[in-house]
This record gives structure tokens, sequence and C-alpha cells, in this order.
């Protein structure tokens, strides 16, 4: 199947409610947009898609029309689906990120008061940046005054029991299952109250 059939196949329409011409749908610039959105190299796509670097540079440059196979192995390197190779870039559209963490293999990053494993760090970029953490301390002086970021954050308690203490607020116990969103440019720290390390599922927002 060639390229201008699958394209009369996509189901995508402009605003106006017409078909947009093969030029309009520009398939090397979207798809090399889409490769520079998860920060991947011409080698690393290529891997991805099960191509070699030289087809995939063909591709992003228009200088071949790729088969329908080329198509699906394309789009399932990117991780999404084959229309939206087809779709006309928008603010609010899906870019198909996605990145596994696998138990025990985030990224360590261990403080006095806290074990972190960050999470999804094979992103970057990102609007949330979610880690687990083991709370070490025990009462409030072992840390250096308050904690404090921009953005907000949400913590949920994955085992144990702790204590969230805030800069507004009274000292708050929680334990397996609870959780907490807040403002984290107000000061804010975590005690562990359980007799082996808690720990908990941080997400804290970068934008």
């Amino acid at each position: 199947m060639s390229l201008e059939k699958l394209q009369s196949l996509v189901s995508v329409t402009k605003s106006d409610g017409s078909q947009p011409s093969v030029d309009q749908l520009d398939l090397g610039r979207r798809v090399r947009e889409l490769r520079k959105e998860r920060d991947w190299t011409l080698e690393r796509a290529a891997k991805e898609a099960g191509l070699a670097r030289s087809t995939l540079s063909k591709i992003e440059n228009d200088q071949m029309s790729p088969t329908f196979d080329l198509i699906k192995k394309l789009a399932s390197g990117l991780g999404i689906d084959v229309p939206q190779l087809f779709t006309p870039p928008k603010k609010d559209q899906v870019s198909g990120r996605m990145d596994v963490t696998k138990r025990g293999e985030g990224k360590s990053l261990v403080t006095t008061t806290y074990e972190h494993e960050l999470l999804a760090s094979g992103l970057t970029k990102k609007a949330m940046l979610p880690y687990r953490t083991a709370i070490r301390a025990r009462n409030m002086d072992e840390f250096d005054g308050w904690v404090r970021h921009d953005g907000e954050e949400f913590v949920y308690v994955l085992t144990g029991s702790v204590t969230l203490y805030s800069e507004f607020y009274e000292p708050v116990d929680m334990t397996r299952g609870d959780s907490a969103y807040y403002d984290a440019s107000m000061g804010h720290n975590l005690v562990s109250t359980s007799a082996e390390d808690a720990t908990v599922l941080w997400v804290t927002s970068l934008t």
C-alpha cells in the first residue's frame, strides 16, 4: 500500500472540514517532531522502529515514500497509532511519551532524612516529578529547617506511618493509604513514626 493510499484512509480533517493535502500533512516533519519530543537520536528512533538509520533519515527528509509496513513499524516504534502520524500537530495533542521504571531500577538520591528513588528519570521536560521515598527521619530536629520549593506536591503513604509537618497547619498523622496534596512552597517535612522506615510515593509538579 502506498503512502498516498494510506493517507486517503486516515480520517484527518482541517478546521474548515476539508481534507488536508499530502504536502500539508508533511510526514517527514511530523516524524522528526515526534522523535525530538522524545529526545531521541536518529539511531535510537530507528532502533525502536526496527528500521535502518538511513531509511528513517530519508523519511524525515521526504526523500522516500514509505510503504504501509514501514509506516506501521514507525508508529509502533514511536509508541503511537498510525493515524497520529498524519494528524497535524496541535498544542493539546497527545505526544505519546512514556517511560517505564521497573521496581528497584529508579535513580537513587539519598539524603540524611530521605532515601529517594526517582521514577521516569528517562524522560526530560516532565510536568511532574514522581519518586518513591523511604522516610529515614524520626523527628523534626533532623531537618535543617523547612523543605520548600516551587510547585505543588502530592504524597501517598505506601507502607508504615508518618507525620506530615507543615508551616501553616497542625501536624497530620498518616498511615498506609492516606494521602495529602499541598502547596510545596509552604514549608513541609515528613517524619516516619514506624519502627521501620515508612515509604511514600511523592509526585511534585514542575510547572
